[in-house]
């Protein structure tokens, strides 16, 4: 992992006045397209540390990476149908128009990056250009309910390395050289302090959320979505064991549009990390170039 400058913290309204969280790199006053940062369903924004903090160290980004609702240092909702698409994509806009951050160049991993393509179809002048993390318009059911089975149902961890054991077991196989070190981070940001014990990161309650999924049938593909982002730059990131993204799926994206960039990501699975150094230098030379429509 990179060393990278720490972040700072800001608190939005939302649309219906709960409190959402940001965490912030780099500084406001750049002529560069901002960069914000969306996470997967039950992930925080500390996800982007590492990939944010190079962004706005050494290439000058202001980096906007947004805790949803329910998440991180967000309030959470008394009300867990409010954990849904049409909630989390009127926050996130509230969010980034509060901060004067929009137009922006996106990076979605998972749920973030459906968002990305439901606000390209909505408000396709907020993006500049979109990173797609192990997201696409098909989703494989088998990676659903794999999250399904642990989002809102991990065991109770003791201590960070307890947290850190549970989480090798559930996971080694989508990231199998994952070292200790590395889990034990991980469990740092999946489980937090509350009242004198570890607790996840997020709302339980939004288990809730997958509840009515049915696996007996396809999830609705989301091309048209997707197609949305055809007057910007599109990367696509892939873990190799991936269970959510196929590679027949990137494929099809590629035959959609030819200009597609993508990057496979080796011993990781859904979804990468985005704290390797080359992982993270493909990105970078990514977002300088939607900078300008001309090196497209």
């Amino acid at each position: 992992m990179l060393d990278v400058p720490s972040a700072s913290s800001i608190f939005i309204s939302a649309p219906d006045g709960l409190r959402l969280h940001a965490r912030c790199h780099g500084k406001s006053a750049t002529q560069l397209l901002p960069v914000a940062c969306l996470p997967g369903l039950a992930r925080t924004a500390e996800d982007f540390d590492t990939l944010a903090g190079v962004l706005a160290s050494k290439h000058g980004r202001r980096v906007i990476a947004l805790d949803y609702r329910g998440r991180g240092l967000s309030d959470c909702d008394r009300d867990p149908a409010n954990y849904s698409f049409q909630t989390e994509l009127a926050d996130v806009l509230a969010a980034l128009t509060a901060l004067d951050a929009l137009p922006a160049i996106f990076v979605g991993t998972s749920r973030g990056g459906i968002l990305a393509m439901l606000l390209a179809a909505m408000r396709p002048t907020a993006i500049a250009g979109c990173v797609l993390n192990d997201i696409g318009p098909v989703i494989d059911p088998k990676g659903l309910m794999r999250i399904k089975g642990y989002v809102g149902k991990l065991p109770q961890p003791r201590t960070y390395e307890e947290g850190a054991e549970i989480l090798r077991r559930l996971f080694d196989a989508q990231f199998p050289k994952l070292t200790a070190e590395d889990w034990l981070a991980s469990a740092r940001r999946t489980f937090k302090q509350a009242n004198g014990a570890l607790v996840p990161t997020y709302d339980i309650n939004l288990a809730k959320t997958l509840e009515g999924v049915d696996f007996e049938k396809p999830f609705p593909p989301l091309w048209a979505q997707f197609d949305a982002l055809g007057n910007v730059p599109v990367m696509v990131i892939r873990g190799e064991h991936s269970d959510l993204l196929t590679a027949a799926t990137v494929e099809a994206m590629r035959a959609r549009r030819q200009m597609l960039e993508t990057i496979d990501v080796p011993d990781q699975g859904h979804a990468p990390l985005l704290a390797e150094a080359d992982v993270i230098a493909r990105i970078a030379e990514f977002i300088d170039r939607c900078d300008s429509a001309d090196a497209w």
